[in-house]
This record gives structure tokens, sequence and C-alpha cells, in this order.
């Protein structure tokens, strides 16, 4: 970790697993259909966006602190906020 900070409790299973399970449920809803060629770029997308719109909550759509706390410029977050079409005030 870049920076020492509140961590999550000792028996949370991290993120890793939890997006190792949201996985399981993906593949087994597609019932022996093959994913999309796109994978890779369709769960970071969502992953991007779950995490953009969990901070901005965190904050009250405080765009500054919401780039402070993913490490981002203002202006990075701005972009992915306007293109992920979530709200958010300066």
């Amino acid at each position: 970790m870049a920076e020492s900070g509140a961590q999550p409790s000792p028996t949370y299973p991290g993120l890793q697993a939890c997006i190792e399970e949201a996985l399981d449920e993906y593949f087994a809803h597609l019932d022996g259909e093959r994913p999309c060629g796109q994978l890779y770029y369709v769960v970071l997308a969502e992953v991007e966006q779950a995490l953009l719109s969990r901070i901005l909550r965190e904050t009250g759509t405080n765009q500054r602190r919401a780039a402070e706390l993913l490490g981002l410029s203002r202006n990075t977050l701005r972009k992915k906020v306007q293109a992920y079409g979530l709200g958010g005030s300066e």
C-alpha cells in the first residue's frame, strides 16, 4: 500500500475475493455461452465506474476530495466522471 490509512477489518476477505465471486456469478449466468471478446475492458470499466461512484458518495460528490482519495488529478477525475455520466461538484 502506498499510504497508511484506515484499513478494512482483518476478517474482510478483500476486494480480489469479492471480484472473483462476481466473476464466478457472471460466468454462471452465461449458460455455456462465450463471454464478449472485450471482457478485460468491460470488467475494468465496470470496476472503475463502481469505484468512482462510491468515492463520490463517500466525499459528498466533492471532486477535489475524491481525486485526492483516488490519487488522480482533478482533471482526470472530471473526465472519468463525465465519461461515465456520474454527477459531482467541485
